[in-house]
């Protein structure tokens, strides 16, 4: 508890997980650790490091944690990830990947899941599937099997031992089989590079980030939102920086972003008809 998690602003440990990390850990803080497109930078992570530890009054040094793909949509290549992995070894801390969207960032990259995890100084995995076809389980990996009773009994004390487990096991073992798990994100993948082609060619749409797994951020006129939803689009409104600005209400000319997330089931036709909303706000908008 008193140890503190380095992490990047747009983690979902920050964002999305309603204080877990106190929770688990008894107490430990997160610091933040900033890099474009969700990915730590890594002089900044070894000058946040730098300031943590080495006195009684200061958080010491735990844990480092990065998202693969990240909440941004891109990745963190092998080498990105041995380059922030020997930062933190290099002080002492072990180092997680919330893997959330793994898959996708796997076959994006065309590496090996050795590769990308335990050759690169990862020592625990959280391996997605509910973000990539699965009705609900993800796996806990440590790649030291030292580590391994110790999680047995955190996760036990968490409540995560469940009755019938079984029926989580099985749906992990369809989607490791065959090759599924990439064949999915594969499929996913492709619809998101397809809609962030078709994006970047209308001249009101900008890309706020580079579209590497499969999730597009986009930012166009707010009128324009508001035709596409009216119309039958889904999705949703977004701004890392500034979420009160993520609404409907407000001028018709302001910008504002959208999280766009293609899945293994996305079809060209749907990514279709958005681009063709979207293209007919823009004609819109200039009539």
């Amino acid at each position: 508890p008193w140890a503190t998690v380095f992490a990047h602003p747009f983690a979902h440990v920050q964002e999305d997980e309603c204080g877990a990390i106190g929770f688990y850990t008894g107490g430990a803080p997160l610091t933040l650790v900033p890099g474009a497109h969700g990915r730590i930078d890594p002089d900044a992570l070894e000058a946040a490091v730098a300031r943590a530890g080495g006195s009684v009054h200061q958080p010491q040094r735990g844990a480092l944690t990065l998202t693969n793909a990240t909440e941004a949509g891109a990745v963190y290549t092998p080498d990105q990830v041995r380059a922030l992995a020997a930062i933190a070894r290099a002080h002492g801390m072990p180092v997680h990947m919330d893997g959330a969207r793994f898959a996708n960032a796997l076959v994006a990259l065309g590496c090996t899941p050795a590769e990308l995890t335990w050759k690169s100084g990862v020592d625990a995995l959280s391996f997605g599937g509910t973000k990539n076809g699965l009705m609900g389980v993800e796996a806990v990996i440590l790649f030291d099997p030292a580590r391994a009773w110790e999680f047995e009994l955190r996760r036990k004390r968490a409540g995560h031992l469940v009755s019938k487990h079984r029926f989580l096991s099985a749906q992990m073992e369809a989607y490791l089989a065959d090759d599924l798990w990439r064949d999915m994100a594969r499929a996913a993948n492709a619809r998101a590079a397809r809609l962030a082609a078709g994006l970047a060619r209308l001249p009101d749409v900008r890309l706020d980030h580079p579209t590497e797994a499969n999730e597009v951020f986009a930012t166009w006129p707010r009128a324009g939102h508001r035709r596409a939803q009216a119309a039958g689009a889904h999705y949703y409104l977004w701004s890392f920086n500034s979420p009160q600005d993520a609404t409907l209400d407000g001028p018709d000319d302001a910008p504002v972003g959208a999280r766009l997330v293609c899945n293994w089931s996305t079809a060209d036709a749907e990514i279709d008809g958005l681009l063709d909303l979207v293209e007919a706000e823009e004609r819109a908008d200039r009539v």
